[in-house]
């Protein structure tokens, strides 16, 4: 909003030193200050709010770790609402909402966040773990994901649009064609619920996805940049600099909820908060063409999900696991890990995961 009054005004040849707030990454820090602190002003009434309406809390499955039902129990759910207002409030008035990339992104995360919320207000209603139908909740991703992918593709430079880019390689390009935005819906729908399953303990999830909305951020303010992009010999895509806000304002709005969900958490995320941040990560990675980084930044989230399908598939071939309990991160748990040391270390599989996609902008 911001952005578009000093545009207008620099146009009827108004200048003054407002013209700072058109540099991308100017906008990107104040887009992050102010989603940090419109959570943290928010925080309080939204948990205490989510306290009266749920009352007993989020539903706790009774197959988990014995200590989740005896200290998770009442703790309320929901808390990604948090993050999406925040989020968004900050993108109103720092995002250039003239940009496409920004409200395909934006619009993503908030479908998926819609899915989220769903599943957790009938896991409420229920009072069990049983949200919506497998069918109805992946029905509704892949849909979004797809409209998502369409979006994009027409957004995105002919010579670019239908192809996969590949790191570690200058110029190789995979021909998609039409079943481009097949794959785009499977990348987006897949880190939603990749982030999903992460999300099992206090602080789990939202670490390693502010991680990877930091590298995020740089690689988005790179790619949209035509000098920086031929001079790291990545895929420039005009127009997918803004997304460097849109990214620094997750980061905020993450650090915020980070303050109420840091162990022992006043509030969950819930699905509304992770399926909405997987979306966003997936959506963001097609919108710049680093699907595949994805895989490196997020690798800890393609970790979990792997973990999973492991354990599902071992288990109906044999009748044995591969691991005490899946998602991974409950196999340490019942190993006897504390808690918090798991969220640490992981954190840091993130923080090295990171630095490795970022290596990707040189080693061509």
């Amino acid at each position: 909003m911001l952005y578009m009054l000093i545009s207008h005004a620099a146009h009827d040849g108004h200048i003054t030193i407002l013209n700072l707030l058109r540099y991308i990454t100017f906008r990107a820090g104040c887009a992050c200050m102010t989603a940090l602190g419109i959570s943290l002003l928010l925080g309080r009434p939204l948990i205490r709010t989510l306290r009266r309406i749920q009352r007993e809390g989020q539903p706790i499955r009774a197959v988990g770790p014995e200590r989740h039902i005896l200290e998770k129990t009442g703790t309320p759910t929901m808390g990604g609402v948090l993050i999406l207002i925040s989020l968004v409030i900050s993108m109103l008035i720092w995002g250039d909402l003239e940009n496409g990339f920004v409200w395909a992104v934006m619009l993503t995360t908030l479908g998926f966040g819609a899915i989220g919320f769903a599943d957790d207000y009938r896991k409420l209603a229920r009072r069990n773990t049983d949200g919506l139908s497998k069918r109805a909740r992946l029905g509704g991703e892949f849909g979004i994901s797809l409209i998502c992918g369409l979006w994009l593709q027409y957004l995105m430079p002919p010579e670019l649009a239908n192809h996969l880019a590949f790191p570690f390689v200058k110029d190789l390009l995979l021909p998609l064609g039409i079943l481009y935005p097949v794959f785009a819906m499977i990348v987006i729908t897949g880190f939603g619920n990749a982030v999903n399953f992460t999300d099992g303990l206090d602080g789990l999830a939202i670490g390693p996805v502010i991680v990877a909305s930091l590298v995020f951020a740089i690689l988005s303010y790179l790619v949209g940049n035509h000098v920086f992009a031929d001079y790291l010999q990545i895929h420039a895509v005009p127009g997918t600099g803004e997304l460097a806000v849109f990214c620094a304002a997750l980061v905020g709005a993450g650090l915020g909820f980070l303050w109420f969900n840091a162990p022992p958490a006043s509030v969950f995320m819930g699905d509304t908060g992770s399926l909405s941040l997987g979306g966003a990560l997936g959506s963001l990675a097609v919108a710049i063409k680093h699907e595949l980084v994805l895989c490196i930044v997020g690798g800890l989230f393609v970790a979990e999900t792997l973990s999973v399908v492991i354990q599902v598939f071992w288990y109906k071939r044999t009748g044995r696991r591969v691991f005490l309990m899946a998602p991974f991160h409950h196999h340490f748990e019942k190993k006897g890990w504390a808690e918090s040391k798991i969220v640490i270390r992981f954190w840091i599989v993130s923080i090295v995961l990171g630095l490795c996609g970022l290596a990707t902008l040189k080693l061509r």
